[in-house]
């Protein structure tokens, strides 16, 4: 699973992944985006390679009709499980067509332990920027005329660092290696090489500490750098993949 993430900001996209955004384009640093609340994030596309788009998250296929269908399904497409990607009819025409990346330095999720579930944050040990692979679609809105450009996170199986933390569900986004990322949006892409880019990443290239439930707080706003600051839970293990946190 993936509905949570962070993303660094602009110029720092700009140098990582060599694209530019465009002129109109207003984006700043996410410390914690929530999937729940539609957000609009920065992605790159096959269609253009060299720039760096906002689309909101939740994918609407193009095939759907109207604007009530569209609002229910974007709540059911915030992740595509790798597994099934060509199988899914709202996912399908976007597997075989629109692959992008989706830019990020983080996400979260949670582990339960004796019923009750405690947060973490989790990136690359080199604190890079990454790439998760997603899908993208274009739809168009007839009641304001107006077409909506959307995108999903492909989730695959947990690696052995995954599975401590999502002890649950055992699901991970799939991070792609950097010598995969222009691989994944080339404009033809067969169904086997698709699938076979979408595996776990080196869990020996990630960390991973446990923060505060500011994350899912109603009363503050979860988007600053807070959110990020390791806190340590009573009689549980604060981290994974780092012998201190630096």
């Amino acid at each position: 699973m993936c509905y949570r993430y962070s993303v660094p900001g602009p110029d720092t996209l700009v140098k990582r992944f060599s694209a530019s955004f465009p002129e109109e384009a207003s984006f700043s640093r996410q410390y914690h985006a929530s999937s729940f609340d539609l957000p609009k994030l920065p992605v790159i596309t096959n269609e253009n390679p060299t720039q760096i788009q906002l689309f909101y998250w939740g994918l609407i296929p193009f095939w759907v009709k109207d604007e009530k269908t569209a609002e229910e399904i974007r709540f059911k497409t915030m992740n595509a499980r790798a597994e099934n990607i060509f199988e899914k009819p709202s996912f399908r025409h976007a597997a075989e067509k629109k692959h992008c990346l989706v830019l990020a330095d983080g996400f979260f999720e949670w582990q339960e332990v004796k019923g009750k579930n405690y947060p973490y944050y989790i990136r690359l040990k080199s604190h890079e920027p990454f790439a998760m692979a997603g899908l993208w679609d274009s739809w168009t809105n007839k009641t304001k005329d107006e077409m909506v450009h959307t995108y999903t996170v492909i989730t695959t199986q947990a690696n052995p660092l995954m599975e401590k933390i999502h002890n649950k569900k055992k699901r991970m986004p799939v991070i792609l290696r950097k010598e995969d990322e222009q691989q994944w949006i080339r404009s033809i892409l067969d169904k086997d090489l698709t699938k076979s880019l979408l595996n776990p990443y080196d869990y020996q290239k990630m960390e991973a500490y446990t923060i505060s439930h500011l994350i899912t707080s109603r009363t503050q706003n979860p988007n600053t750098p807070q959110v990020l600051e390791p806190y340590t839970y009573p009689g549980l293990q604060p981290t994974y993949g780092q012998k201190k946190l630096e």
